[in-house]
């Protein structure tokens, strides 16, 4: 695949773009000829996509960028501009999780994972609507989750603010129609299932388990939506058959779905081996976990053979 037209010339923001979704975005987009800018909490991770995008031909910028500091999103923002002179497309992507039973993670987990995930989506969105309003056009993507719509259990607050979200989109795209602006400027909702990338090795867990489920989406559709996205917004996106039928099930048996899916999270988060409690990257990043893929259907499978024996 190289470079597209639509993407020639485009500027485009990815928060969370040292691994994962950000990251897959990221090489896909400059290899369709975007102008990209990378923001990540890893400046050295960041700085590796930074040289393979630029040995490849493309335009980046690479910024070491903590997204619940309002400062430094306002600086992201100017430095795009300041490099490539606008901003087309901002993609709030950066997120991290906390796993296990409400109770047993440590309040100060639940704050930043809400000043990351939430805080620091609005930070972002705020930032991005007022350049685009400016500048009479652009696209804000947000990266939710099935949990948008399907609580799931052992991860309460992570749904709670993947649910706010798509709330805070629904929200926008009806300010952007009253305001008359709802065909230059969208706001587009990714909504994944479970998907294999470093965000389970990078999440707090106390669980008691690595964690993990079976039936993992690849990151690969992901990074197909958020692109796709980039030029043809849709105001929310179920990423495959998975996540829309959990979706319509939830829709029309709440209680029944969410029954099940407490179980079934229940059962799986309990398979893996046995590991300390950790507050993951919510303060600290790791260097561990910088590919777009997790490697995480790989080790279930090892866990499930290990168990079995």
């Amino acid at each position: 695949m190289g470079r597209h037209e639509n993407f020639v010339g485009k500027t485009i923001v990815i928060t969370g773009a040292s691994s994962g979704f950000g990251r897959g975005v990221a090489l896909r987009l400059a290899e369709l000829g975007a102008d990209v800018v990378l923001a990540a909490r890893r400046v050295e991770v960041l700085s590796e996509v930074a040289q393979l995008i630029t040995e490849s031909g493309g335009r980046v910028v690479a910024t070491a960028v903590d997204i619940s500091d309002p400062n430094a999103i306002s600086t992201l923002a100017t430095t795009a501009v300041e490099r490539f002179g606008r901003i087309d497309v901002w993609i709030n992507n950066a997120g991290v999780a906390a796993l296990g039973m409400f109770w047993d993670i440590p309040i100060e987990d639940h704050k930043r994972l809400i000043d990351v995930n939430l805080t620091g989506l609005v930070y972002g969105a705020h930032v991005a609507l007022r350049h685009f309003r400016s500048q009479g056009a652009g696209i804000l993507i947000n990266v939710a989750s099935i949990d948008s719509k399907v609580p799931l259990t052992n991860q309460a607050s992570y749904a709670a603010s993947k649910a706010a979200v798509l709330s805070l989109g629904r929200s926008l795209n009806e300010e952007l129609r009253l305001s008359g602006e709802h065909r230059r400027i969208r706001v587009s909702t990714i909504m994944p299932w479970a998907v294999d990338t470093p965000c389970w090795t990078h999440a707090a867990n106390y669980t008691g388990h690595a964690v993990g489920i079976d039936a993992m989406s690849d990151p690969a559709d992901v990074v197909n939506a958020i692109v796709s996205a980039c030029v043809n917004p849709k105001a929310e996106v179920s990423v495959g058959a998975k996540p829309r039928a959990a979706g319509m099930v939830h829709h029309l048996f709440p209680s029944l779905a969410r029954y099940f899916s407490a179980k079934v999270v229940n059962v799986e988060f309990s398979t893996g081996s046995r590991v300390p409690p950790t507050a993951g990257t919510l303060h600290i990043p790791m260097a561990e976990g910088v590919t777009v893929d997790g490697g995480i259907r790989a080790r279930r499978k090892r866990d499930k053979r290990q168990h079995r024996t």
